[in-house]
């Protein structure tokens, strides 16, 4: 929890709380500090209603509105039928013409919706969070005056959001997108990556966690059983649907091919998952994370067939449309809205986790977090399913209470020490990448040309198909790393690199005693 810092003056109350050793400072500003352009956080005239929630918890929640509202531009810019019926034009907005003619010199103006509007906005987006985490980067103390940036201004940083985006739109098409373009593929694929380093993470500690309780007490064995058949029981409950709504009997090859071996896949890590040279190198390892891997192995399954292209075959003599859920095996099948807001869904569902989750972990385990948090040792179960809220910090680390004090702030005060509750410079870069991604994704990665919402989420494209397969399988490569790595060092060599350290001591000390 991130304080505010303290506003004095006469119609100022100044609250300070303490939770697990973390500081939390709620300041009710004066009436002219509550317009959201000056240093004192506009979310703190919520606190007399709401006094539960803290500074830090509102910033999240406005930066994710804000990157909801802007994704939601996208989709309405990127939507035919939203053009066509509110703006009354077929092939798109275009720019007036002498606005174009002042800013460019000529009639060609770049149009106002379709994939280069979600481009443009996506690009203002990005470029507002990437600004964010350089100038955040190195925060030490939740009082100075960069943490303000991050916590107020609000007002201010809006028309500077709707200023980048502004001048993105201001920017010709030849010169926006080939560059772009290509920005956003590497984007698109490092929050995948990042997305699945999160979601084996977050099963690895779960399982580790209730694991730890499960060597104690009953009832901890109890939830794990529990969790686990639940967990299995989904993965096997969306696996029938898969086959049931994506595969016909007159084709899709493909899918019941895929399908198939992403079952394998999901037996194959449970399995090892309980094999006994595994269990020796990791005790904890068992069937929870492997339960967990599944289910989120069946959801790229469910998002990867969805966004294929229909396929079409004659059947029985007439032409029909396969591989999309039906209304029953003999009849031809049409795409359903529902599952294409069931699938962007989830999607942004996974985005907002790794954008808040990657924050934290990045604050309690430091730079290296993608390395600690799966070595982390739970020294007591608890219901929370990551990491503890407090990590004992190494010498020099940043989070412990003997950090540096920011140069541009004032001194802390002594009876209690003030922490952050997530790291506000890998906050912002993970929605860089999460605009990124959003962006490639709403305009089929690769084919972005004549990309539409209609086309998206239902009729689907090869790009968009193979890379999320390609996820699904580094999901697997991700999880078989995890359980096979520690079998590359075995206790028989740290004894005999321990053995052999010690001989030459002795070796030495004896050198030592004879000279």
């Amino acid at each position: 929890m991130v304080g505010a810092k303290a506003v004095t003056g006469p119609n100022t109350s100044l609250r300070r709380t303490q939770r697990t050793g973390v500081s939390s400072v709620m300041v009710n500003p004066p009436f002219y500090q509550v317009s959201c352009c000056g240093p004192a956080p506009c979310t703190c005239c919520c606190h007399s209603r709401w006094p539960l929630v803290t500074e830090s918890t509102c910033s999240r929640l406005i930066y994710i509105l804000l990157h909801v509202g802007a994704s939601a531009v996208c989709c309405l810019l990127l939507s035919r039928t939203v053009v066509e019926r509110v703006w009354g034009k077929a092939h798109g907005i275009q720019m007036p013409s002498g606005l174009c003619a002042h800013l460019f010199g000529h009639s060609h103006c770049p149009v106002l919706s379709g994939s280069g509007a979600v481009y443009r906005v996506c690009a203002g987006t990005a470029t507002f969070h990437l600004l964010q985490a350089v100038l955040l980067v190195q925060l030490h103390s939740p009082t100075s005056l960069r943490a303000q940036l991050h916590n107020s201004f609000w007002f201010l940083k809006l028309l500077f959001l709707l200023g980048l985006c502004g001048i993105a739109f201001c920017i010709p098409d030849e010169h926006l997108f080939p560059a772009w373009h290509y920005i956003g593929i590497c984007g698109g694929f490092t929050f995948i990556l990042l997305q699945l380093v999160l979601i084996t993470a977050f099963a690895h500690s779960w399982n580790k966690n209730w694991q730890t309780g499960a060597a104690q007490d009953c009832r901890w064995f109890l939830a794990v059983l529990l969790a686990t058949l639940g967990f299995y029981s989904i993965a096997g409950v969306a696996t029938v649907l898969l086959f049931h709504h994506y595969t016909h009997p007159a084709g899709c090859l493909l899918n019941k091919m895929l399908l198939s071996l992403h079952l394998c896949f999901c037996g194959l890590l449970s399995f090892l998952s309980i094999t006994p040279c595994i269990r020796l190198k990791q005790p904890r390892s068992g069937l929870l994370q492997a339960s967990i891997i599944s289910c989120y192995i069946m959801y790229l399954t469910f998002s990867a067939l969805s966004s294929r292209p229909p396929e079409s075959v004659i059947f029985e003599g007439q032409n029909h449309t396969l591989c999309l859920p039906g209304l029953s095996k003999m009849e031809s099948q049409t795409p359903y809205t529902s599952l294409a807001v069931l699938s962007a869904g989830i999607m942004y569902t996974c985005v907002l986790f790794a954008c808040n989750e990657a924050s934290y972990l990045a604050e309690v385990f430091g730079p290296l977090w993608i390395i600690k948090v799966y070595s982390y040792e739970f020294q007591k179960p608890s219901l929370c399913f990551c990491c503890p809220e407090t990590v004992k910090p190494e010498e020099g680390q940043r989070g412990g209470a003997t950090r540096p004090t920011d140069q541009e702030t004032s001194p802390a005060p002594p009876v209690q020490a003030q922490h952050f509750s997530y790291s506000y410079s890998a906050f912002h870069f993970v929605f860089f990448l999460a605009s990124l991604y959003v962006m490639v994704t709403l305009t089929n990665w690769f084919s972005y040309e004549g990309a539409e919402l209609e086309k998206t989420f239902t009729k689907g494209s090869w790009a968009t198909f193979w890379v999320k397969v390609a996820s699904c399988w580094a999901c697997v490569l991700l999880y078989l790393g995890l359980l096979l790595a520690p079998l590359c060092w075995s206790p028989t060599q740290d004894l005999q690199s321990t053995t052999f350290r010690q001989q030459c001591h002795r070796i030495i000390l004896q050198d030592n005693k004879y000279s």
